[in-house]
C-alpha cells in the first residue's frame, strides 16, 4: 500500500515538474518567428522599395530636365525663326514703298514739303522705316491668323505664286498714277476690281480678306492724319484728304505681304496647288 502510494505521489510530482519544465521554456515556434531573420527580410523590402523610389525620382528629374531643354531649344528656334521673318518682310516693306512711292512723287500724286525730301529715291526719310515696320506686322499676323482660326491657307503655296502676287500689286499702283479717268470715281472702282481680283486669285481666305479690309481701314485713318497735320498732302483729294482709290492699295498692298509672311512661316517649301 504504501509503495503505490508512493509510486503516485512520485508520478504527480513529475507531471507537475514537467508542466512547470513546459511553462518555462519558450516554444520554438516562437522562437522561430522572433528571430532576426524576419526583422532582415523586413529592412531588405523597405531598402528596395527605397531603392526603387529613388531610381524613380531620378528617372522623373532627368525626364524634366530633358523636357525643359527641349522646350527652350524649341523656343529659341521659334524665336530666331520670327526675327528672321520680320526682318525679311521690314526689307520687302522698305523695298516696295521706296519704288512705289517714286512712282508717285513722279505723277505729282503725293507732295512733300522741301525740308522732308533726301537724295534717296526723292523719298522722305520716314516712309521706308514706317512702310517696312507695317509689312512687318501685317506679314507676321497672317499666319497667326490662319492657325488661331484653325484654317491653314492652301491656295497656291509657292513662290512662283507669290512672286505673281507681288507683280500685280505693283501694276495696280503704278496703274493709279498711270490711268487717265473722267473723274477719281471711276479710278476708285477700276482700282476696287483690281484688288478684289488680287484676293480672289492669290488668296480666297475669310481671315486674308478680313486683314486685308483691316490693313486698308487703319492705313487710310493714319495716313488721313498724317495729311491733316501737314506731313504732306494729295493733289486732287477727293476722299477727305486723300485719293478715294488709295484704300484699295493699302488692301492689295496687305493681301500681298501676307501671302509673303505665310510663305516665310512655311519655310519655303514647295506645296501643289489645291485650287
Amino acid at each position: 500500500m504504501n509503495r503505490s502510494g508512493g509510486l503516485c505521489l512520485d508520478q504527480t510530482v513529475k507531471t507537475s515538474g514537467n508542466q512547470a519544465l513546459k511553462c518555462q521554456m519558450p516554444r520554438l515556434e516562437d522562437h522561430c518567428w522572433s528571430c532576426s531573420c524576419a526583422s532582415r527580410v523586413e529592412s531588405k523590402n523597405l531598402s528596395g522599395a527605397n531603392w526603387v523610389a529613388s531610381k524613380a525620382e531620378e528617372m522623373m528629374s532627368i525626364i524634366t530636365s530633358v523636357l525643359s531643354n527641349a522646350y527652350g531649344s524649341l523656343h529659341d528656334v521659334k524665336t530666331a525663326n520670327l526675327i528672321r521673318r520680320g526682318l525679311v518682310l521690314f526689307t520687302v516693306g522698305v523695298f516696295l514703298a521706296l519704288v512705289l512711292n517714286l512712282l508717285q512723287i513722279q505723277r505729282n500724286v503725293t507732295l512733300f514739303p522741301e525740308e522732308v525730301m533726301t537724295t534717296l529715291f526723292s523719298s522722305a526719310w520716314w516712309i521706308p522705316p514706317c512702310c517696312g515696320t507695317g509689312a512687318a506686322v501685317v506679314g507676321l499676323l497672317y499666319p497667326c491668323i490662319d492657325s488661331h482660326l484653325g484654317e491653314p491657307h492652301k491656295l497656291k503655296r509657292e513662290w512662283a505664286s507669290v512672286m505673281r502676287c507681288i507683280a500685280v500689286f505693283v501694276g495696280i499702283n503704278h496703274a493709279s498714277v498711270k490711268l487717265d479717268f473722267a473723274n477719281n470715281v471711276q479710278l476708285s472702282l477700276t482700282l476696287a476690281a483690281l484688288s478684289l481680283g488680287l484676293w480672289w486669285t492669290f488668296d480666297r481666305s475669310r481671315s486674308g480678306f478680313g486683314l486685308g479690309i483691316t490693313t486698308a481701314f487703319l492705313a487710310t485713318v493714319i495716313t488721313q492724319l498724317l495729311v491733316y497735320n501737314g506731313v504732306y498732302q494729295y493733289t486732287s483729294p477727293d476722299f477727305l484728304y486723300v485719293r478715294s482709290w488709295l484704300p484699295c492699295i493699302f488692301f492689295s498692298g496687305g493681301v500681298t505681304v501676307g501671302n509673303i509672311g505665310r510663305q516665310l512661316a512655311m519655310g519655303g517649301v514647295e506645296k501643289p496647288h489645291n485650287d
